[in-house]
């Protein structure tokens, strides 16, 4: 589902729920827990490099100054290829709100994407009391993301008309179309930012973090880690297991999965939440808009988005909404239970020929200003970053043998995202990393998150990576959206707090 950019993080959710006017009170959770320090007492120092010729990124020291509204920005030295340390040269751009209280060392948070600028995710907050009490918050923009060298593929004219196409093209036209658009972005990363599209890899950044955990003075590192974010902290586990100090992943990605199954999962994940959407909707008093069942309803969705493809509406602002960014606007909406109002208000606009709120949906889930210019590269990192750790992709001729088991995966999602499949087509950089396979032998307790019903990192991914994982503790949340972590369930928050916070590891299979 490489397409559909489907695993974009919390951090687009929150702003998308205080663009559309909705704020949202979290319950921070458990009460403040004692803090332990998490620097061992034992191994090697901090600073010691994995190798001599790395020695120089490793004894590095953070400048930090003041930014934003008592943050303090830096900017952490990597090398541009690992493989020759010696060449040239990027920088990261990195965060840290500091802890405001008694100080128990440095957590590192990443809030998924892959793509998604991890200084924001910082910046937000949106964190319990205890771990912003004891902990300096930091996020860093990983390699080719936000500020940190950020990788181009399209201009922001050719962006937007890629996202209005149809991701689900039927006659010869329109298959004519969805080519073109993937060949342009497929190629246009390598053309447009070089040699660094080659090295962006997760691999690359998870070497990154070891590098930043060196620049914080920490002996191992502690890491918070959503979506995406699971994925980055595994692979950081696998190449650095004596370096793990205490991690939390949440909203685990199985980096096991191939290509196909991978769609074919999450296809049947956002049919599960959307399903969810629209049995809470036929609830109403007043009855569902949509229609008497949920087959009825998704039925009027998909008609929907077959009349946008021929008939797109105005939007505001000179704006029009296209079948592309209807359909992105809705799988926006389904990454957070709170964000369903916003959804069936896009939705009940939009069948009345005002597609503003499914915009603003969209805009939200691509990190786009009203104006059609982008607040960040997230889309085309995404893109890159995938690409880079697998560039494995169905030819255009074998999409429409794929359609059947996809459509029975999901009546709505399941045809565009079997045409996803195509995406990496044309992508011809070529990471130097290998991408590990992941045990993380000889890790402190990893504890792995999964919510019964996300729809972007379904709950077997969750089960299936606490078990890759040596040290693997499988921690599950009954409940809708993406992540468990800060999304009102007082239990979870307990549980990672407690674990970060004092150590308290939780029992295998705890359910919340």
């Amino acid at each position: 589902m490489r397409r559909l950019v489907v695993a974009v993080v919390l951090v687009v959710v929150v702003v998308l729920i205080a663009g559309a006017g909705i704020l949202v009170a979290r319950d921070t959770g458990s009460g403040d827990a004692g803090p332990t320090p998490v620097t061992p007492t034992g191994g090697a120092p901090a600073t010691t490099p994995p190798s001599p010729a790395l020695a120089r990124f490793y004894d590095q020291h953070l400048d930090w100054s003041a930014c934003n509204d008592g943050d303090q920005c830096a900017r952490l030295t990597v090398p541009l290829d690992y493989q020759d340390p010696g060449g040239r040269t990027i920088t990261l751009a990195v965060l840290k709100v500091p802890a405001s209280g008694s100080r128990i060392g440095s957590l590192v948070v990443n809030p998924g994407g892959p793509g998604a600028p991890g200084t924001s995710f910082a910046a937000s907050r949106r964190f319990g009391d205890p771990l912003l009490a004891h902990f300096d918050i930091v996020g860093f923009d990983p390699r080719g993301t936000g500020d940190s060298s950020p990788v181009d593929c399209l201009s922001d004219a050719a962006l937007n008309r890629y996202l209005a196409s149809d991701p689900n093209p039927r006659t010869p036209a329109e298959k004519a179309t969805f080519r073109h658009w993937q060949h342009r972005l497929a190629t246009g990363c390598s053309h447009r930012s070089g040699d660094l599209a080659a090295h962006v890899s997760t691999v690359d950044s998870a070497r990154d973090m070891d590098v930043l955990r060196a620049a914080l003075g920490e002996r191992t590192l502690t890491y918070l880690g959503s979506s995406y974010g699971t994925e980055l902290g595994a692979t950081y586990a696998q190449l650095f297991p004596h370096r793990v100090g205490r991690f939390v992943l949440d909203g685990a990605v199985d980096p096991t999965l191939g290509l196909r199954a991978l769609s074919l999962q999450q296809t049947a994940g956002f049919q599960k939440a959307l399903d969810a959407y629209l049995s809470n909707c036929l609830l109403s008093a007043e009855g569902c808009f949509l229609g008497r069942t949920v087959p009825g309803a998704e039925q009027t969705i998909s008609a929907l988005l077959d009349r946008l493809t021929r008939h797109p509406i105005p939007a505001g602002n000179g704006r029009e909404l296209a079948v592309g960014d209807a359909y992105y606007g809705i799988v926006a909406a389904l990454y957070d239970r709170d964000t369903w109002i916003v959804l069936s208000a896009g939705l009940r606009s939009a069948l009345q020929g005002d597609g503003s709120v499914l915009m603003a949906l969209a805009d939200a889930y691509a990190d786009r200003n009203t104006d059609g210019t982008f607040r960040s590269n997230m889309l085309e990192a995404f893109f890159t970053i995938s690409c880079l750790d697998n560039p494995a992709s169905v030819p255009f001729s074998r999409i429409p043998s794929e359609i059947p088991a996809f459509e029975k995966a999901s009546p709505v999602f399941g045809r565009a995202n079997a045409w996803s499949l195509t995406s990496c087509r044309g992508f011809t950089p070529r990471s130097d990393e290998q991408v590990p396979v992941i045990h993380a032998k000889g890790a402190s307790p990893i504890v792995v998150i999964g919510t019964t019903r996300d729809p972007a990192t379904p709950f077997r991914w969750a089960v299936d990576l606490a078990r890759q994982l040596d040290s693997g503790v499988l921690v599950s949340r009954d409940g809708d959206g993406h992540t468990a972590y800060a999304t009102g369930n007082p239990c979870i928050d307990h549980v990672v707090e407690s674990y970060l916070v004092s150590g308290t590891v939780p029992a295998n299979g705890t359910s919340c």
